[in-house]
């Protein structure tokens, strides 16, 4: 019955906008593309990728996700830790996931990341 995963939410809390976009568009390198009007109005922002979508958005009371996030696959995981790191985001080595080698990262409003190589 299901066919594929269209996109993940993640919250992020009022005026992070261009903190979302720095990471998700400069460091990680996704397309945004352009919410509904009638969306765009509650602010967030929405990000495309090969083979992903990745939709931001506000929430007045927000938390950070810190158990639950996205697994997203890279192609080369050193160099994305690298990029990571070089914009000043803690990365958390962990390789205990079977067939990939991962690690953890956070958003900059705290939301947990996972990314996986496939080994």
């Amino acid at each position: 019955m299901l066919t594929g995963l269209h996109h993940v939410q993640l919250a992020a809390p009022p005026g992070s906008e261009p903190a979302l976009r720095a990471f998700y568009g400069g460091v990680l390198g996704l397309t945004e593309i352009p919410k509904p009007p009638a969306l765009a109005a509650r602010g967030g922002a929405w990000f495309r990728g090969p083979g992903l979508e990745l939709h931001l958005g506000i929430e007045p009371d927000f938390r950070p996700a810190r158990k639950a996030h996205p697994g997203l696959l890279v192609h080369d995981l050193d160099a994305l830790a690298a990029r990571l790191k070089e914009a000043g985001h803690q990365v958390r080595p962990d390789d205990l996931f079977l067939g990939h080698r991962r690690c953890y990262a956070d958003d900059p409003v705290g939301n947990r990341l996972e990314f996986l190589q496939p080994r």
